[in-house]
């Protein structure tokens, strides 16, 4: 059967973006198919499902010929091969991953090809690139020099959900979560300085933002906000910073764990089988014989006393329970991830939460300007999350359009083009109520 459009990898995250290529393939008649290696995970639904292992020799070549359009919704690392089946039989491709090294050395063929591989088209990155952009434009166009970007995105727990003391539930991908800022330097721009945050210091430098009506956040360096300046066509500017949000606490109390060394991933435990989390906990202190696990932590971390705060945010986890590991082996953070898993876990009645903020400082005919934009999204269930529907919605707007031969462009892109950020920020606003705030500040 030839599909208008190839959905690969159904997981739970997929849910919103399923639901809306129900009503393409209603309202146009498009023949629409998804293919995934646990088809129980998928939700009642109108369209072609196949419980299908795409990374079997041949398989992905086989759907992917007889599609027009191919969304991977694959962990980012599995998205390569399909792109290049795409590439070979001249499907366009659509993912919300980062453009990889591997990707972005297609563009020149893909080009070449007239087809359009849009990567970064879910949240962040996404909507981030998008809501970004329709302000930079609209600035560019009155003349005006950008001097300042900040931009901040955390997927967070609704405050109607929020019943643990790190006030962080997981919404995304766990392993992620605890990695996260690992594998390099974070690199940004400051008031013309450039600026760079080591892995063990980056959850202790964190910048306070306040969102209206919800309050204030912190965020924390992303790894390269420097990149950004040539993505953005932002040539002449001072102070250039992407992050990442949480609630106010969360840092500080992470950026223990981090110094400990329970977040590193290089390496093996030994002995973790029918260990208990305070021996677990007690691997990475020194040898005393008389002080308890709780005192020489709160020594080597430097935790005063009366810092009930993140004593609390230790305690609700376990790190100092005689609960056993359920763990054969492991690394360090694969002990966390697993022990996060169960302790940050939504629960039936558990909302998640969406918070994007941006703040443009510009300069026009000499006077300085401030425009700050916020974007908050609250999930209403399990399958309708805040995440699943800001990623899932913008691949599915841009899959249409895509089709509709309305979006020009070709070779290997983000979202980062009028004809494409336009059309999906308008119907996320008038369909889904998926709407910027942007306010003048000066």
């Amino acid at each position: 059967m030839k599909n208008d459009i190839l959905l690969i990898g159904g997981g739970k995250s997929a849910g919103v973006l399923i639901e809306y290529l129900e009503g393409l393939a209603s309202e146009y008649d498009w023949k629409i198919s998804v293919l995934s290696n646990d088809t129980k995970l998928i939700a009642s639904t109108s369209l072609q499902v196949h419980e299908v292992d795409v990374l079997k020799k041949g398989v992905a070549a086989k759907w992917v010929s007889n599609s027009r359009l191919v969304i991977s919704m694959l962990p980012a690392h599995l998205h390569f091969p399909i792109a290049e089946a795409c590439l070979e039989f001249k499907k366009h491709f659509l993912t919300a991953s980062y453009v990889s090294p591997e990707m972005q050395s297609l563009h020149k063929t893909v080009k070449e090809n007239a087809l359009l591989f849009l990567n970064e088209c879910g949240l962040d990155p996404g909507l981030d690139h998008m809501s970004a952009m329709r302000i930079i434009d609209s600035i560019k166009e009155k003349n005006g020099v950008i001097k300042g970007f900040e931009s901040f995105t955390g997927g967070l727990i609704s405050p109607r959900s929020d019943n643990n003391p790190w006030h962080y539930k997981l919404t995304w991908n766990p392993r992620n979560v605890v990695l996260a800022g690992q594998g390099g330097v974070a690199k940004f721009k400051q008031n013309g300085t450039y600026k760079y945050i080591p892995y063990q210091q980056l959850f202790k430098r964190t910048e306070l933002i306040t969102v209206p009506k919800y309050g204030r956040f912190e965020g924390y360096a992303n790894r390269d906000s420097l990149k950004y300046g040539s993505l953005y066509q932002l040539k002449e500017i001072e102070t250039l910073y992407r992050g990442t949000l949480r609630q106010v606490g969360f840092c500080k109390a992470w950026s223990k764990l981090v110094h400990l060394g329970m977040t590193d991933d290089s390496y093996v435990l030994n002995g973790i089988k029918g260990m208990s989390y305070r021996s677990f906990t007690n691997l990475f202190l020194a040898y005393h014989s008389t002080d308890s696990v709780e005192m020489k932590f709160q020594r080597v971390l430097g935790i005063e006393q009366d810092d009930f705060s993140i004593i609390e945010k230790m305690e609700y986890l376990g790190l100092f329970s005689e609960d056993k590991i359920p763990l054969e082996e492991g690394t360090p953070a694969q002990v966390l991830q697993d022990l996060l898993e169960r302790k940050w876990k939504l629960e039936s009645d558990d909302k998640d939460m969406i918070v994007m903020w941006h703040k443009f400082n510009y300069i026009i005919d000499g006077e300085e300007k401030e425009i700050q934009s916020s974007l908050v999204v609250e999930g209403t269930s399990q399958a309708q999350t805040a995440m699943a529907k800001t990623v899932g919605l913008p691949m599915g707007i841009a899959a249409k359009l895509i089709l509709q031969g309305k979006v020009p462009e070709t070779g290997v892109k983000i979202p980062t083009a009028r004809s494409i950020y336009e059309p999906i920020l308008e119907e996320l606003s008038q369909k889904f109520s998926i709407n910027f705030n942007e306010e003048t500040i000066r």
